[in-house]
């Protein structure tokens, strides 16, 4: 274990709010960079490659900004019948997402990367990524159900149209995941694993 005094910094590569709050459960110390990066899904990508792609570019380009540090990047793609749910930006996108998966199965891939940018890229464990997978069956609610939601939300920067950390559980019927974090955008029972390899050490020991 790497003693606490010669511990690199630790840096979120994202200014989400919510990945800020999910963080700082693991009381450690860290500051939040938003990376620069285009997240256009590429022609004929995956969902799950789209969102692992897009986690490594996040810590890859904050990590290009502070050498010696461990940069985590995330990011979340939703999918219903092989196609990507991103944000919907506005009310009226948000409705249409949320009628087209009432009553149905929804995954979400939630990828994760850990950049250790006191390594080379090449060494093992320089660059630790996974994909949790979340499987969330919404109820079949009314439009006046939805619509109400979504007035009093207003969740247009969540993929899939509602936050499960605030009302927008009451939209979902069923969640079945192996990291109750990730739905909300942060694995942390991955993060944790990835940390410890890379030396971090929890509660003060």
């Amino acid at each position: 274990m790497i003693p606490s005094s010669a511990l690199p910094g630790i840096i979120l590569a994202s200014s989400s709010a919510y990945r800020r709050e999910l963080l700082s459960r693991l009381q450690l110390p860290f500051e939040s960079i938003a990376p620069d990066i285009d997240e256009t899904p590429l022609p004929g990508e995956a969902p799950e490659q789209t969102a692992l792609r897009l986690a490594r570019e996040k810590a890859a380009a904050v990590a290009r900004l502070r050498p010696g540090a461990l940069v985590i990047g995330s990011d979340q793609v939703a999918t219903l019948d092989g196609l990507q749910i991103g944000k919907p930006g506005d009310h009226a996108r948000a409705l249409a997402q949320l009628q087209l998966m009432r009553g149905r199965r929804v995954t979400f891939h939630t990828a994760l990367c850990l950049w250790d940018s006191r390594l080379d890229p090449a060494a093992p464990d320089a660059v630790q990524l996974d994909n949790v997978q979340t499987f969330v069956t919404f109820r079949d609610l009314s439009d006046p159900e939805l619509d109400a939601y979504l007035r009093i939300e207003q969740p247009y920067d969540c993929a899939g149209s509602a936050k499960n950390e605030g009302l927008g559980i009451a939209l979902l019927e069923r969640i079945d995941s192996s990291d109750p974090t990730a739905l909300t955008g942060l694995p942390l029972i991955a993060l944790s694993g990835m940390l410890r390899r890379a030396g971090v050490p929890f509660f003060g020991v």
